[in-house]
């Protein structure tokens, strides 16, 4: 009882320390968004409710041929295994044409797993995003020039940030289910929060933002 004690209340301060944290790099982030500093390139090309939304025969036809995705609370909850409309999703990507690739930090097993249900997808794992080598390697395997790759996840400080630093079109998606996350992503989604304010102020009303096509319109 007494260990468990212990291990309990490292747990909490430890979290209180990622909070204490959190906040302070609040402030500063808020600051640099504001004034269009180094912190725009955390900004997504374009930010949507699901992948499952998106027209991927228009995006074939804009000239894009390769896919990157992140896997957990992207295409599917955290840790959860491929479902039925996953499969059926890459089945479709299959036969539009597209090379389609998962990008994750997780690990081998969960990864692998993964892309052995869903079937003709290639993998990196452990990739460190938001470090370019992953996105940069994929494109590279896939035989596709950057500007035909697109990629799709759900966490601005690896999946969008890598993205952007690889010079990759990218599209965050709202997490699939935010309240199954661990305790640190938890934390960072209250980041993600305040960087999301300033994206929606810096693309409101601006005509030049590249949208990715969806199957039904947008509200």
């Amino acid at each position: 009882m007494e260990y468990d004690r212990i291990v309990f209340l490292c747990n909490m301060m430890s979290v209180c320390n990622m909070t204490f944290l959190t906040l302070g790099f609040s402030a500063i982030i808020s600051t640099h968004l504001v004034t269009g500093g180094f912190m725009g390139g955390l900004y997504p090309n374009d930010y949507i409710d699901s992948v499952y939304d998106v027209n991927f025969k228009k995006l074939y036809e804009e000239g894009y041929r390769l896919l990157l995705f992140d896997v957990d609370n992207t295409l599917v909850p955290h840790g959860a295994p491929a479902d039925k409309r996953a499969i059926q999703l890459f089945q479709e990507l299959r036969e539009i044409g597209f090379r389609t690739w998962f990008l994750s930090n997780n690990k081998e097993p969960r990864v692998k797993s993964f892309c052995e249900a869903v079937n003709g997808t290639s993998y990196i794992f452990k990739c460190g995003k938001p470090d370019t080598e992953a996105y940069l390697d994929a494109v590279k395997r896939s035989g596709c020039q950057k500007s035909q790759a697109f990629f799709f996840g759900d966490q601005i400080f690896t999946d969008i940030w890598g993205a952007n630093k690889s010079g990759i079109r990218n599209c965050m998606v709202k997490p699939v289910l935010k309240w199954k996350e661990e305790p640190q992503i938890v934390l960072k989604r209250l980041l993600e929060a305040i960087i999301l304010v300033f994206y929606k102020i810096h693309t409101s009303g601006n005509r030049h933002i590249n949208l990715v096509p969806l199957k039904s319109n947008r509200k």
